[in-house]
Parts: structure tokens; sequence; C-alpha cells
């Protein structure tokens, strides 16, 4: 059981205190785990487009003061009441995008846009008294996108939260909280590639790089990259392996 446990715990976060204005470290308390949520020790954390766009002011869910980011891996390091899929220790990846298995959404079939928690998730709080786990002396900081992992220590509902092999390299499966598993979906679920395609990529960022992973692994017979950025070539190329052009 670790010691802090139950205790209020002051870390280091990367604070975004109003839009365009540049991130500042701070220190931040982060409450206790309540019931349904999850504390998790952040050990590495990506940065995504999203995370620069909510900073640059035109996110219209955009919310300050907040502590943004959703790509990362951590340690479980307490949970709160009714908890049962995690616990602490586990090795787990934050998820913006809830599964709570249970409503419409998740039952259909169709999408995974779980509405479980996202009256919540989508105005910076958590669902069980609408209010913020974070604060600094006192004045409460808004949670973004339901992980808020640009700190040392985050909470999240237990809806948001997906239990990982321990010998995964937190510093790679961070990126499956949102670039990676972009790329795959677009792959596998939204243009649902098949054996002998051939498959364009424009942009060979985190995301288009995991789409030609995807295609790789759906049997795309020619796989062509394209990118103003010739620094990419070689990562595109060893992705892709020989059967792919990149322009």
């Amino acid at each position: 059981m670790a010691a802090t446990q139950g205790q209020v715990i002051t870390c280091k976060a990367a604070m975004a205190w109003e839009a365009n204005k540049p991130l500042s470290i701070e220190d931040v308390q982060v409450a206790p785990p309540q019931a349904g949520e999850v504390r998790i020790k952040i050990f590495f954390t990506a940065l995504c487009h999203t995370d620069a766009y909510t900073w640059s002011g035109k996110d219209p869910e955009g919310l300050f003061p907040c502590i943004l980011g959703h790509e990362a891996a951590g340690i479980v390091e307490s949970v709160g009441e009714g908890v049962t899929e995690v616990q602490p220790g586990d090795h787990v990846i934050p998820c913006y995008r809830a599964e709570c298995r249970e409503c419409k959404f998740c039952k259909s079939g169709k999408t995974n846009l779980c509405g479980k928690v996202r009256a919540a998730t989508g105005v910076g709080v958590m669902m069980n008294d609408r209010k913020s786990q974070f604060s600094i002396n006192g004045k409460p900081i808004y949670h973004f996108m339901g992980t808020s992992t640009f700190s040392q220590y985050t909470v999240v509902h237990d809806v948001s939260v997906a239990k990982i092999d321990p010998q995964a390299p937190l510093e790679k499966v961070c990126l499956l909280g949102c670039g990676v598993s972009t790329g795959l979906g677009a792959v596998w679920n939204a243009a649902k590639v098949e054996s002998g395609s051939t498959v364009a990529i424009f942009g060979l960022g985190i995301v288009g790089l995991a789409v030609a992973e995807g295609a790789k692994a759906a049997g795309a017979s020619r796989i062509i990259g394209v990118d103003i950025d010739g620094k990419k070539f070689d990562t595109g190329l060893g992705l892709g392996g020989h059967q792919s052009l990149w322009v």
C-alpha cells in the first residue's frame, strides 16, 4: 500500500493559466481518488496537436487554468471506492475516450463515443461532485479531456484507464493513448484496408506512421507516404519496408 494513499499529493505540473500563455511548472495539489476514480503516477507523457489546439484558445471547450495532456503511461498509485479493474501497482494508460461497456454507445458496437463521463470531462471536472481534483493554494484547476497528463500525478475515472502488460515500455506505449490508436483505427475501422490494397498517407507524423504500420499489418501491397519534411524519409521507410514509396 502506497504511503500516499488517502493523502493529498503535492507534485509538479505544467500549468496552462490562459490561452497562448507559456506553460509554467507549478506545485499542484492532487486530491485522493473518490469512488470510481483512479490516481496515477505519470512516468511518460507525449505532446499531441490537440493539446496545442486547446492551448491556442481555438478549442470551444477549452477551459483555463488547466493541466493539459492526454497521451501518457504510468502506474496506479491508489484507487477509490468501488474500483475493481485496476489496483495500486498496475501499469496503465489514461484514456480520454472512456469505455463503460454499459451505455448505449458502448453497447452499439458501432462507436466508441462512451457517454458515461462525457458530461463531466467536457467541462473539466469529475463526475462525483462536479469538482476538480487539482488545486493550487486552494484554487481549483480544470481537468483536460479527463486525463491531464502534464502532471506527475493525475486522477481519472475508472472507465478512463486501460491496464497494460507491466513489461511494456512506458516511454513507448504512452503513444497508444491517442496518436498510434488514431492511425491504426483509421486503417482498421474507418478505411477498412484489405489485403493487397494500395494506401496513400499524407503527413508522416505519429498518426501517419501508425497508419503505415496498420496498413502493413492489414496486408497492403503498396504504401505511399507523402510529406514535405524529407527528414521523415528514413523513419517512414523503416516502418513501411521495401513495399513502400516515400515521396
